[in-house]
């Protein structure tokens, strides 16, 4: 048994943060990771081309700024690299392949019970922590939609965690399912390295280029969120024009009320939407049906397919081993309440990176959760 008294769960980018905001209060605690490095999702399940779709003064995380020659808009490698400098400047020591496999509030003693399996040595670990704090993320499942004939396609179908690049793909018949940015800017991938690419775009999407939201974050600083959403929508349809006749609506919110209201971003265009407009990337509905590689879809158009990239997001798992945080989490495993007070339950337990609100957000709560300790340590001794 060991007693701790911060116990983190999950060192990605809200784990990592988090222990920076306690290192800077003298604050001790220990950091588990089911996988063998830090921040697995960006190391091993990002495409190639990926960089971060916001400006790097919206993404970084606390205490530590980019370097000064670092680009605007911050390429995958240059993030990891940020991040590995992170640890090192924090001195923070991530303890690896210790999988988190149940966790119970003990009433008596006013702690959380937390037994975890060490993969490397092949034994059980038993914590004893004052504060728990989940940062095991909302992107640490793949989430695949159920779609009848999905199990006898006679084709490749992958996550976009397992998509690389499409220069594997050229002369292939592709679909891509899911319109948000991954989804988006994999359909561009695909189709600029020759494949005949399709993508599935079911509901409305704000489509902005990356100045625009850059202006728009600014201006949401000082003035109405209405307004800002007004101006934003303005530039996009001058820039874009009407989307619509290409099977792309908009929603009837404003980009940052939706993001506000339901975590949903933007889609930051990349190329796609002047591919769609040549003609080299296809819309299409719903999928209704797969019958082998024939695909059919709402409307009534079907397709032949050599291979389907679901970009349809991620699932949080922390129901799966968190117990007695009903008042923290609802049953998806993302926050009961809304932003910004999402971060705290009751029992000294705490969640951070769970409110869909990027690395933004993430330094936000990262920020809370180590003041609130610190103040309620602070209460115990008093």
């Amino acid at each position: 048994m060991e007693d701790v008294v911060v116990l983190i769960v999950g060192a990605g980018p809200a784990g990592l943060a988090t222990a920076a905001c306690l290192s800077q209060l003298s604050i001790p605690y220990v950091i588990v990771e089911r996988e063998d490095c830090s921040a697995p999702l960006w190391r091993k399940h990002t495409y190639d081309r990926l960089k971060l779709h916001l400006a790097k003064e919206f993404c970084k995380l606390p205490h530590m700024s980019y370097p000064v020659d670092a680009p605007t808009y911050i390429p995958k490698s240059t993030f990891v690299k940020y991040l590995d400098e992170y640890i090192e400047c924090f001195k923070i020591q991530p303890r690896y392949l210790t999988v988190v496999e149940s966790s119970t509030y003990d009433i008596d003693r006013k702690c959380w019970s937390v037994v975890a399996r060490d993969m490397e040595n092949c034994t059980i670990v038993n914590y004893m922590a004052k504060f728990l704090v989940v940062a095991s993320g909302e992107n640490s499942a793949e989430n695949i939609p159920v779609i009848p004939g999905l199990e006898n396609l006679l084709g490749v179908a992958i996550h976009s965690s397992s998509y690389k690049s499409g220069i594997s793909y050229s002369g292939r018949n592709v679909l891509v399912v899911g319109s948000g940015n991954s989804g988006m800017e994999i359909a561009y991938d695909l189709a600029s390295h020759g494949a005949n690419t399709s993508i599935v775009i079911r509901s409305p999407i704000h489509v902005m280029t990356k100045e625009i939201i850059r202006l728009g974050m600014t201006l949401v600083r000082h003035l109405p969120l209405k307004m800002v959403d007004g101006l934003v929508v303005m530039m996009a349809n001058f820039k874009f024009g009407d989307l619509s006749r290409y099977g792309i609506t908009r929603p009837k919110k404003g980009p940052f009320a939706l993001k506000s209201e339901t975590g949903r971003s933007a889609v930051i265009d990349v190329g796609t939407i002047d591919l769609i407009k040549k003609g080299n990337i296809k819309v299409q509905g719903g999928i209704t049906k797969i019958k082998g590689k024939t695909i059919e879809f709402q409307g009534g158009n079907e397709g032949s397919f050599d291979a389907i990239v679901f970009a349809t997001g991620y699932k949080s798992t922390a129901n799966m081993w968190l117990k007695n945080g009903d008042d923290l989490l609802n049953n998806e495993g993302l926050p009961k309440r809304g932003f910004p007070n999402h971060w705290k339950g009751g029992t000294m337990l705490y969640c951070a990176g769970l409110a869909r609100r990027g690395l933004a957000g993430i330094a936000m709560d990262a920020k809370n959760i180590a003041n609130d300790i610190k103040h309620n340590i602070e209460s115990m001794s008093g």
